[in-house]
């Protein structure tokens, strides 16, 4: 690590997805002074869909969307030595910095261009299987030869020496490929900072840092649980991680911007999409639990103390098969005798269709949204919910979907459906793998051609650098009146996917309340809450710096969102559910606060 400590470097968001907002890049590099302006535009699911565009056009496979969004602030960047790093490479890195390229001729610009390569391990499988590599499942530990299919799509997660490599090279354009979405932030940190590969809590920071940001306004009230404290209901500003020398960072938004930077916004989002307090990186394994965050003024939260240690042995992988095809058809039910309704129709349906077992699979969900006596139409209706999947498209298309509508005249009373019949659908399937660390150098190209090799992140470490154990937390005593209250009278929750799996994140606003959240709220418990669990496998750590317990029920969302039936695939909803729950709650953590 450098002697001489710079000032903190000034890093801005302004994409969390591939179709996000497509002014936040120039409201980001418009709004106020910034050093980096990065962009998250990947997710296992994004994968397979730029693996689809490059079926139909080799050229493709790179967040498109990218380059309308650079266009207009180009020329500031370069003005102003904003660097400009970014995943919107996808599955062709160096075919987006082509169109990079072509964009600033067009312009009269003549910035340096970099792209990181080396994630794609897709050629390499069968030399890895070869090697005695498993690549197996990480949530069902089946092996990938016996997976169903041929893989479309592999790549393995990078970290961010890559990006420090061609910053250090002079690049002003960081194209990248599958880098971790923390990487954005910890590859220019650990270049600007002069940060070695042992400088685990700094980079633990950094991580913590790209966490916070790599979803946009998530951490600036966007999704937030209680959005009442949210007084700006504009839309919000994207965030800004202000990195210092030792790792830690201040977290706001540019001012005049819509939105909130709090302790309770940054806390949200800190456990989204997370599992235990050990959050593995390529770079370092950031302790979730070391974490201090203390508002440092109006919408300015300081992320501190987040020790580091060494980063696993292995590397992610994220493999992706073409499952099949599937189609949905949606039923509505009105009225009176809503479940014998469903059934005869299910019944009904699958007769004229010649069985279930005719598909690979069936999913049917009565979901209910009727009331008594309901005031209106709509809200006396039901929907039924059936969706097929199998190998052959034909089982699937039409010939299903034209199946539901031989019952509008001949079935229950009232039928309607949502859509017109709809032709099938292809669906992924996920794959979580692992493979050593040192199978996954990659590699920096600069303009001019020049390659740079960036080794794998392995052993062997340093001595020392493991966080010191925490005591155990007070637990709570029972103590005065419990009322019967929805569980977000007394906390939040923010959830999401990782692949098959969902999680679920809850914190309380006053740490008073933690002991109590922390005794209640327990694997049996939450699967009171949520039947769906029945029978998966579900996971609970305690986060008692965040006032947090984090839960990830292992297989919610099935294989994956690309191939998930749920309605909610991606588990977005999963944690306000949660909060609408009927609990007894002692009656002092109550408020009328939402």
């Amino acid at each position: 690590m450098s002697d001489t400590p710079r000032r903190p470097l000034r890093i801005a968001n302004s994409s969390g997805f591939y179709g996000d907002r497509d002014t936040a890049a120039r409201e980001m590099v418009d709004g106020g002074p910034i050093d980096v302006l990065t962009g998250d535009y990947l997710a296992e699911l994004t994968m397979l869909i730029l693996w689809k565009a490059r079926q139909k056009d080799p050229s493709a496979g790179y967040a498109r969307t990218v380059l309308g969004q650079l266009e207009p602030v180009l020329g500031s960047c370069l003005d102003r030595g904003i660097k400009i790093v970014n995943n919107a490479g996808g599955l062709n890195p160096a075919g987006l910095a082509e169109e990079l390229a072509a964009l600033a001729e067009r312009l009269g610009l003549h910035p340096k261009i970099a792209y990181v390569t080396g994630d794609d391990l897709l050629p390499r499988l069968a030399e890895l299987a070869a090697s005695g590599e498993l690549l197996a499942n990480t949530d069902t530990g089946q092996p990938l030869r016996e997976a169903p299919g041929e893989p479309v799509t592999a790549n393995a997660y990078l970290g961010g020496w890559g990006i420090a490599a061609a910053l250090e090279a002079g690049a002003d354009i960081v194209v990248c490929p599958r880098v971790t979405d923390a990487s954005l932030v910890v590859g220019p940190a650990a270049w600007w900072h002069g940060w070695n590969r042992h400088d685990f809590d700094q980079l633990a920071g950094a991580v913590v840092a790209g966490h916070v940001i790599e979803c946009g306004p998530q951490a600036t009230g966007g999704n937030y649980s209680f959005f009442a404290e949210v007084a700006d209901r504009r839309y919000p500003g994207f965030p800004v991680a202000e990195v210092s020398f030792d790792g830690s960072s201040v977290i706001t938004k540019h001012p005049g911007t819509g939105g909130l930077v709090s302790v309770g916004t940054v806390t949200a989002q800190l456990l989204y999409e997370i599992a235990g307090p050990a959050y593995l990186n390529p770079d370092v394994t950031a302790h979730f639990d070391t974490i201090r965050v203390e508002q440092a003024g109006a919408d300015r939260v300081l992320l501190s103390g987040t020790r580091g240690s060494p980063p696993p042995a292995t590397a992610k992988v994220a493999v992706n098969f073409q499952g099949g095809y599937r189609n949905t058809m949606t039923l509505v039910l009105t009225g009176l005798d809503i479940e014998e309704k469903a059934d005869w129709a299910v019944q009904e349906l699958f007769g004229i269709l010649g069985g279930r077992d005719q598909f690979a699979q069936t999913d049917v969900r009565l979901l209910r949204f009727d009331r008594p006596d309901a005031p209106t139409n709509e809200q006396a209706t039901a929907h039924l919910r059936i969706t097929v999947k199998d190998p052959d498209p034909r089982k699937v298309g039409r010939h299903f979907s034209n199946a539901t509508m031989e019952l509008a005249l001949g079935g229950y009373p009232g039928f309607h459906t949502t859509t017109p019949p709809t032709a099938e659908s292809a669906y992924g399937v996920y794959w979580p793998a692992l493979v050593p660390a040192g199978e996954v150098p990659h590699a920096v190209v600069l303009s001019d051609g020049t390659r740079i090799g960036v080794p794998a992140v392995t052993g062997p470490y340093p001595a020392g650098g493991q966080p010191a154990g925490r005591q155990a937390e007070p637990r709570w005593q029972p103590d005065g009146e419990l009322i019967r209250v929805p569980l977000g009278r007394v906390c939040g929750a923010r959830s999401g996917d990782k692949g098959g799996n969902a999680n679920v994140g809850f914190w309380t606003r006053e740490a008073s309340a933690y002991p109590w959240l922390a005794e209640y709220l327990t694997v049996a418990r939450l699967r009171e809450l949520l039947p769906e669990a029945e029978g998966l496998p579900v996971q609970r750590y305690e986060l008692p710096n965040l006032n947090a317990l984090n839960f990830v029920v292992v297989g919610l969302l099935g294989e994956g969102v690309a191939s998930a039936t749920r309605p909610d695939p991606q588990a977005k909803g999963l944690g306000e559910y949660l909060r609408s729950r009927l609990v007894e709650v002692p009656a002092a953590f109550v408020t009328d606060n939402r």
